[in-house]
């Protein structure tokens, strides 16, 4: 049992659940691997555009964070393989910072992840996760949801391709996290089509996938990122698909894994 995606209470909107909970919630869960991945400071020169500003992690804290779970690594290696990693947000025009930031601090990461939260659209920033009413104006800034889904899968794609240098992260966040209000905001019908070709890009450049869980428990969203077709076409073009809890709290370990196809997962 595996799981690359976990948080831990460096992150700000996260818990204060000790790092030493998670790794023994995961123990007693059964996992063989885990690896921290708490969101990695945003570009300094970039504006949280969430009302709480808490996005990423405290630039003054990434060393603690490193450190810290370093020394958890170390002290339980008897028992489990843990990873020191973070979630690097793609931001469409800020490559330079986030390569410049990968290589002061990549030599310190065991494994990472590529996510998309941010758009850009008219001149605005929306996360579009954050909430229903952020996604809603998201969607009437687009235009139409068609043109949301559309701009977020090419946002995808450039991930992809953006040199972000030798410690670049392999691995892409939870491909469907647009989807996370789909019971309120019905997708368009050319999103599989946009996700299909997303998953060629992925595969030509060499990148594993996020086999995400919390969209399960989502209230708005009840399945995997990506669901299980999307999952299964990914296997079947031979990209690797790793579990991720995406747990922000120590029993959130495991999280969605039961409603996932095992037989696809790395």
């Amino acid at each position: 049992m595996i799981d690359g995606h976990i948080h831990s209470p460096y992150c700000p909107h996260g818990t204060s659940d000790t790092l030493e909970s998670y790794v023994e919630q995961a123990i007693k869960s059964g996992y063989t691997s885990m690896t921290f991945t708490e969101h990695a400071p945003l570009p300094p020169s970039f504006n949280d555009p969430v009302p709480t500003r808490d996005s990423g992690m405290n630039p003054r804290l990434l060393e603690a964070y490193i450190n810290d779970v370093s020394k958890v690594k170390k002290i339980y290696e008897s028992d489990i393989e843990v990873k020191v990693g973070l979630e690097v947000d793609y931001i469409s025009g800020f490559d330079e910072e986030t390569k410049h930031f990968l290589n002061q601090y990549g030599r310190f990461l065991d494994d990472s992840i590529l996510s998309v939260h941010f758009l850009p659209i008219k001149n605005n920033w929306y996360c579009i996760d954050y909430s229903s009413s952020v996604y809603k104006e998201a969607i009437a800034a687009s235009g139409n949801i068609n043109n949301l889904y559309q701009l977020y899968f090419d946002t995808l794609v450039q991930s992809v391709s953006a040199d972000l240098g030798v410690y670049k992260p392999d691995r892409i966040g939870h491909m469907t996290l647009i989807k996370k209000f789909q019971q309120l905001y019905e997708p368009p019908a050319e999103w599989e089509q946009m996700a299909t070709f997303f998953l060629d890009c992925a595969k030509e450049g060499s990148m594993t996938l996020d086999y995400n869980g919390a969209g399960i428990n989502k209230e708005h969203c009840k399945e995997a990122y990506p669901p299980t077709n999307i999952a299964r076409k990914a296997s079947a073009k031979g990209i690797p698909l790793i579990y991720g809890s995406d747990a922000h709290n120590s029993f959130a370990i495991t999280q969605g894994y039961h409603a996932l196809d095992p037989s696809i997962i790395r």
